[in-house]
């Protein structure tokens, strides 16, 4: 997601410079057939209007589509902000010795509240790192100029390792115990609610208190599932290949339709040749404006795939710890990802 720094002209012309020189080449063959075959090849500009009047309704529908789901996905994390926060608070203040069977130290206490909050980190960090593997449907990726933004950004899934981001915040035995796990965040959740619940029989925890912890356990699930549901359900296919093929029949019939008008403009001011040559920079124009808002459109279908325009998941989740951290007194804090090139992951 872009901070500080606006989307430049000058970046969308290197974003879309190769389907640019494609449209250029497709404009100048198309004006060129119509001069050399003195009027032959050309196509009646209706038809070409309410195909290109079709087009924009769909890439309408898909922007308006794709909007939705980045922007599900920053509510959906936007509550994950606010659970964890209650939830730190919640058990900084609910673990005590007020209702124990055997009181202990405040130190032992403190150590209980570290590694509960400990565990929370870890399933914030699995939760980015699930949100981060590739589908069989994300192909932005794939395309030479995505790729290359991709490098020119810091995504923290893609530089550090599961492993050694998440041994940090949980014992040996704990990660022994999700590393074979498909749903490894489902598993630390399971992980905490029984801790809670130990902690609840041995007196530590009122029962009240934990009912209450346990709503928000509840809470963190409905999250993780929503977050879940945006990652493994695609933007319909149907929808996103028929506008692909729509696309480009426009792109491929627009030359045609709007050189005549240009050549009958010119005949009436005496420049024929000068106008009919003119319908390049027009035809391309109107061609890379259709087909950009196609591609802003598909880049924002996965918000977590790790693109530019990504819900900022990782910076979210490295937020929630460094209040965590902070709260609980620690003395080493993590510092917040890198910003490369203005984006933040």
């Amino acid at each position: 997601m872009y901070i500080k720094k606006i989307f430049g002209l000058k970046d969308m012309a290197l974003w879309t410079r190769v389907e640019s020189m494609y449209f250029f080449c497709i404009a100048i063959i198309e004006v060129g057939l119509y001069t050399f075959s003195e009027k032959v090849i050309q196509i009646p500009f209706t038809p070409v209007a309410l195909i290109g009047t079709a087009v924009a309704f769909i890439i309408g529908f898909q922007s308006n589509a794709a909007y939705g789901r980045i922007w599900e996905g920053r509510q959906i994390w936007g509550g994950i902000v606010n659970s964890s926060r209650t939830f730190g608070m919640l058990v900084q203040t609910y673990v005590t010795n007020e209702y124990a069977d055997k009181a202990e130290s405040e130190t032992y206490l403190k150590k209980e509240i570290t590694t509960i909050l400990y565990r929370h980190i870890a399933w914030l960090t699995a939760l980015r790192y699930a949100m981060r593997e590739p589908r069989a449907w994300e192909y932005i990726m794939n395309e030479k100029t995505n790729s290359e933004w991709a490098n020119k950004i810091y995504v923290p899934e893609f530089n550090i390792s599961f492993e050694k981001a998440i041994k940090p915040y949980i014992s040996e035995k704990e990660f022994d115990y999700i590393k074979d796990k498909n749903n490894k965040q489902t598993a630390l959740l399971y992980l905490q609610s029984n801790h809670l619940r130990a902690l609840k029989e041995k007196g530590f925890i009122w029962e009240f208190s934990y009912l209450e912890l346990e709503n928000i356990i509840k809470d963190l699930f409905v999250h993780q599932g929503k977050s879940e549901r945006i990652k493994n359900f695609p933007y319909p296919r149907q929808f996103a290949s028929l506008l692909h093929y729509f696309t480009w029949i426009f792109i491929l019939i627009l030359p045609f339709s709007m050189v005549g008008t240009f050549a009958e403009l010119g005949e009436e001011l005496g420049v024929r040749n000068l106008f009919i040559w003119l319908c390049v920079p027009f035809s391309v124009m109107i061609m890379w404006i259709f087909h950009t808002m196609n591609r802003i459109g598909r880049v924002g279908e996965n918000p977590f795939e790790g693109s530019a325009n990504d819900v900022p998941i990782s910076t979210i989740a490295r937020g929630i710890e460094i209040d965590l951290l902070q709260n609980l007194g620690e003395k080493e804090i993590p510092k917040p990802f890198e910003v490369k090139n203005h984006v933040q992951m």
